[in-house]
């Protein structure tokens, strides 16, 4: 039996992310939630969010790095998997906005 600790009070929930296109690795580490533009519409993920697969539109992804911190970049499609608190974004190609 696998027991998960608790985060202490005060301290953010973390998850791990990784967003990858076809020739490298945009961004691997721990983060607080990400943002993304769903083809149905967009949607949050954050940590321990239920398993899911689903197909990304064009449009802005948001990494929240923690409540005060995010990067935002244009993506043109893609898809994204969250499993065991580890979200994977496999996208074509994206551009940070700066």
């Amino acid at each position: 039996m696998r027991i998960q600790a608790k985060a202490p009070l005060g301290v953010w929930g973390i998850m791990q992310l990784e967003i990858l296109t076809p020739e490298h690795r945009i961004f691997s580490g721990k983060v607080y939630g990400i943002q993304l533009p769903g083809t149905e519409g967009s949607f949050e993920l954050l940590e321990n969010h239920a398993p899911i697969i689903a197909s990304l539109g064009k449009g802005k992804m948001k990494v929240l790095k923690d409540k005060s911190t995010s990067d935002t970049y244009d993506i043109s499609g893609g898809f994204v998997e969250m499993l065991n608190n580890k979200a994977s974004v496999l996208i074509e190609d994206a551009k940070i906005v700066e």
